[in-house]
């Protein structure tokens, strides 16, 4: 019989099936946790869970560290030349401008921080590792120079395996020729800051690096001359657990601080001011 009997129809559903695209997730190398990747993204690279300080593009610390719009680049015609005839030093090149979209390891420029003019250099890893070649020395240079005739302070953002091996002594004289202008600016007066980021190492930290009035890290930052294991070889002692890391240097005071990205902006603002005398800006007191 009709009612005893139970006409089963096709049902359609009436949900859509979400598809949610890989790229969505992104993973932290540190610890392994996974979220949303826009969070790590507003967090300016830094892990939600654990802090870490994952490597981030030239662009997002010009963004840090500069006020909205004032960014004026300089020198981006600049190119590295292979003056030594090195073995697939020209293919080498083409590739890392290819991969990092610039022309070499170091971007510089003028813009304002809180308001306050400032020169402004960003070592990019992507392009051969940060090395410093001829090039670099010449904007860092040149930077420089532009700094201290304007009388603002420099910021160099630090990112670097060393010194070019493919420029040779070419490269180890930008050693020299860096820290000529930064004792220059030294013995006039203009403030310096240097930040190191992960990695920070060989010729670089061996030169300016380590050359400015106050001397800032990020988190977690390797920060060294030589790698850990050639030195482990050659005094032949085990290191101390956390060696050349940013809060070791500044346990055993290489360093002034360890600052989180997300503060790198305000913090560099307040140490221009403080350099340079201001009074800092007046809030309205609310009632």
């Amino acid at each position: 019989m009709a009612w005893f009997r139970k006409d089963r129809r096709p049902r359609t559903s009436q949900r859509e099936r979400l598809e949610i695209p890989a790229d969505v997730w992104d993973k932290c190398e540190e610890c392994g946790h996974v979220d949303v990747r826009e969070k790590f993204e507003r967090g300016y690279g830094v892990c939600p869970s654990c802090g870490h300080h994952r490597r981030v593009d030239v662009t997002q610390y010009i963004a840090l560290l500069t006020d909205e719009g004032s960014w004026a680049p300089l020198n981006q015609g600049l190119r590295s030349v292979d003056a030594l005839g090195f073995e697939h030093y020209r293919d080498r090149l083409a590739a890392a401008v290819k991969k990092a979209g610039r022309e070499d390891a170091v971007r510089t420029g003028t813009a304002t921080l809180e308001g306050e003019p400032i020169a402004l250099a960003v070592m990019d890893f992507k392009f051969m590792g940060g090395s410093m070649g001829s090039v670099v020395g010449e904007k860092i240079v040149r930077i420089a120079q532009r700094a201290l005739e304007a009388r603002m302070p420099l910021i160099i953002v630090s990112a670097s395996g060393g010194a070019r091996m493919q420029e040779g002594v070419l490269s180890l004289m930008q050693l020299a020729k860096t820290s000529v202008v930064i004792a220059a600016m030294r013995a006039q007066g203009v403030p310096f800051i240097s930040v190191l980021t992960d990695p920070t190492t060989g010729g670089v930290s061996a030169s300016y690096a380590f050359q400015g009035d106050v001397i800032i890290a990020e988190p977690g930052a390797v920060i060294g001359f030589a790698g850990a294991r050639v030195i482990k070889q050659t005094i032949g002692q085990d290191l101390p657990e956390g060696f050349q890391t940013a809060e070791f240097l500044l346990e055993h005071g290489m360093i002034d601080a360890v600052v989180p990205r997300s503060r790198l902006g305000p913090t560099c603002a307040q140490l221009v001011r403080m350099l340079l005398g201001r009074e800092p800006p007046q809030t309205e007191r609310v009632s």
